[in-house]
């Protein structure tokens, strides 16, 4: 047979020609390819297990459309009770904080902390009415009275000066506590 006189259709037994080299794949999508049946298994059996897989994925695609409709009719209901996605969510994380609330994990979690924090406020308290405790017995020591005499001292003579009208620091000691003259060259 030469080239030319070949049959070119492809859907003819010879398949121009190239028969010799190819075996027949179906050309239908929906039809798929056989497999070689399991071993074990029947012709019969085979075909009623094929019958039923068929049966099974036709019911999943009705299944599917049945909840593309449900859903596409929930959602207009929603619509139309002006319930919006918005409105659903804090709706749902209500109700999970809710939910998170009575579980056990988050119970003692919570009784565990709430622990911790009386112990560490006992601990707090303790510390700072020793600390309180230290400052006041700091305060009555001679080094602090001492102190403090020096401070309310130098108050009384700040305080002091401007209740008298000046606004002048004290002089320095041995100054002779004396104004400063008057005439500032500027």
């Amino acid at each position: 047979m030469d080239s030319a006189s070949q049959d070119i259709n492809l859907n003819s037994p010879n398949k121009g020609g190239l028969s010799d080299f190819m075996t027949d794949v179906p050309v239908d999508p929906g039809v798929a390819p056989r497999a070689p049946a399991v071993e074990g298994l029947t012709e019969v059996e085979e075909e009623e297990l094929r019958a039923e897989l068929a049966k099974v994925e036709e019911e999943i695609v009705t299944l599917r459309q049945v909840l593309a409709a449900k859903e596409r009719h929930c959602g207009e209901l929603k619509r139309r009770l002006g319930l919006s996605p918005l409105g659903e969510l804090k709706q749902n994380l209500s109700r999970s904080w809710h939910d998170v609330q009575v579980s056990t994990a988050y119970k003692k979690t919570q009784e565990t902390l709430s622990q911790a924090g009386q112990k560490t406020s006992a601990a707090l308290s303790t510390m700072g009415s020793a600390i309180s405790r230290k400052l006041g017995d700091m305060r009555n020591s001679a080094t602090f009275k001492s102190f403090e005499d020096r401070v309310g001292t130098i108050k009384s003579k700040v305080v002091g000066s401007r209740e008298n009208g000046s606004d002048n620091l004290p002089s320095s000691p041995g100054s002779g506590d004396q104004p400063l003259p008057d005439h500032a060259p500027f």
